[in-house]
C-alpha cells in the first residue's frame, strides 16, 4: 500500500519528490542501488522500481535487479499502531506523474478485458512488515496525486500490525480465502484482502479483485485503473525483503461505460477507427498485415480488434498482437508495447495462415466494439 499517498504531509513530500526523487531516467541495469528518498528507475523497459521512503528520515536502500528489487538497508522505525516508514515497490502504470514505459494505464474499468499479474516474494524473519500488492483506481484518468480508491492485497504480514479500518467480511477470490478489511485513511478509501498465511508467489487476475471491490465501495465500471504495484511496508527492520519477480498485463477490449448509468456499458460507442488490411497470398498460404488507426479525437488506452475470417482460412501464427481463435471469429488484442493509440496514431500487427478455395479478406472490423472504416 502506498501509504505515501495517505496523508496530507506525505502527499506534500511526494509532490516535492516528483522533481528531486528520480535518480535515473533510462533502463536499470542489474544490481543498481537506490538510497535517495524517492529515487526510482525502470526495469525491463516496462516497470518502475521506487524507493519511496516517505515516513522516516532514516536511510533506506534498495538493490534493483533486472526482475525486481531487494531491501539492503532499512534504518527507520515506525509505531505499529500507526503508519509504516516506507513503501519500496515495483509498479506498472502511473504514480505521481511517473508512468512506466509504454503503459496503457489509466484505462477505464469497463474497457478492461483482462488484467493479470504474477509476483514472487522473498520474506525474512525478525522484522515487522507486510508484503503489499496495491491496485489504485479513480473516477478520472488520474496520473498525479492521491487516487480515490486503494485495493490492497496482503500476501504476508509479520508483527502486530493490521490494515486500515476494520474486518468486515471474508471473500473467496482466485481460489483463495481472504479476510476483507474496509476503511479510509482520510485521503482515500481502502479495501484490503489479507491472506491468512503467507503466499510467496502467485499468478492471478487483478480484475477479479477489482470486481469484488465494486461490491464493497464506490468503484463502478466508469472508474479508471491507474496503477498496479507490489512491494513492502516495513515498520521495523526489513533488510532482505525482496520482490524477486513481477509482471502485469492489462488488455483492453471492453466497452466504454454509459455516463448516465456508470455500472452499465454502452454498446456501439467508442473512438473512430480505420483498418488497412494488406495480404500476400501463395498456393494455400497467406500473410496479413493489419494497420489499426485511431481517427478519433481522444487517445485509446488498450484495444481489441474483432473480425471474421472467411471460410476455409485458418491462422497459424501472429506477431505484435495476441489473437484469440484460429478460424471464424477472431479477436486481436494489443501487447504491452502497442496498447496506447493517441488521436491520429496507429499501430500494426500481422499473422500467417492457410486457406482453401478462393481467397478473400474479412468484410468488417470493430475496434473496442466500434465499427471501423476500411482503407
Amino acid at each position: 500500500m502506498s501509504r505515501s499517498l495517505r496523508g496530507l504531509i506525505a502527499a506534500a513530500l511526494l509532490a516535492t519528490a516528483a522533481t528531486v526523487g528520480v535518480i535515473a531516467a533510462g533502463p536499470a541495469q542489474a544490481d543498481t542501488q537506490i538510497c535517495e528518498q524517492y529515487g526510482s528507475t525502470t526495469i525491463g523497459g516496462r516497470y518502475v522500481v521506487m524507493n519511496n521512503r516517505w515516513g522516516t528520515s532514516a536511510q533506506q536502500c534498495i538493490n534493483v535487479t533486472s526482475t525486481g528489487f531487494a531491501i539492503t538497508s532499512q534504518q527507520g522505525v515506525g509505531s505499529t499502531s500507526g503508519a509504516p516508514v516506507s513503501y519500496p515497490a515495483v509498479y506498472y502504470g502511473c504514480h505521481y506523474t511517473n508512468c512506466s514505459p509504454g503503459t496503457n494505464l489509466p484505462i477505464q474499468v469497463s474497457q478492461i478485458s483482462s488484467a493479470t499479474s504474477s509476483i514472487s516474494y522473498n520474506y525474512v524473519s525478525g522484522a515487522t512488515y507486510d508484503a503489499a500488492y496495491d491496485i489504485w483506481l479513480d473516477p478520472s484518468p488520474k496520473k498525479d496525486g492521491v487516487n480515490a480508491q486503494e485495493i490492497m492485497i496482503w500476501f504476508n504480514r509479520q508483527g502486530s500490525i493490521q490494515p486500515i479500518g476494520s474486518r468486515t467480511a471474508t471473500a473467496t477470490i482466485g481460489g483463495r480465502t481472504w479476510e476483507v478489511w474496509t476503511g479510509s485513511n482520510g485521503s482515500n478509501a481502502v479495501v484490503s484482502y489479507v491472506a491468512p498465511s503467507p503466499i510467496t508467489s502467485w499468478s492471478f487476475s487483478v480484475l477479479d479483485f477489482i470486481n469484488d471491490t465494486k461490491t464493497r465501495s464506490s468503484v463502478t465500471n466508469s472508474w479508471y485503473l491507474t496503477s498496479i504495484q507490489a512491494g513492502f511496508e516495513p515498520w521495523i527492520g526489513g533488510t532482505g525483503l525482496a520482490v524477486t519477480s513481477f509482471s502485469a498485463s492489462v488488455n483492453g477490449g471492453g466497452t466504454p461505460s454509459n455516463p448516465s448509468n456508470p455500472s452499465s456499458p454502452t454498446p456501439g460507442t467508442g473512438t473512430a477507427c480505420r483498418v488497412t488490411y494488406a495480404t500476400n497470398v501463395w498456393n494455400t498460404g497467406f500473410t496479413a498485415d493489419v494497420k489499426v488507426a485511431n481517427t478519433g479525437g481522444s487517445a485509446i488506452n488498450g484495444w481489441t480488434l474483432g473480425f471474421t475470417l472467411p471460410g476455409g482460412q485458418s491462422i497459424t501464427g501472429s506477431w505484435n498482437a495476441t489473437l484469440s481463435g484460429t478460424s471464424g471469429a477472431i479477436t486481436a488484442r494489443n501487447v504491452s508495447h502497442n496498447g496506447s493509440l493517441p488521436a491520429g496514431g496507429s499501430t500494426s500487427f500481422g499473422f500467417q495462415g492457410t486457406y482453401s478455395g478462393s481467397f478473400a479478406a474479412p468484410s468488417a472490423f470493430t475496434l473496442n466494439g466500434t465499427a471501423c472504416t476500411r482503407a
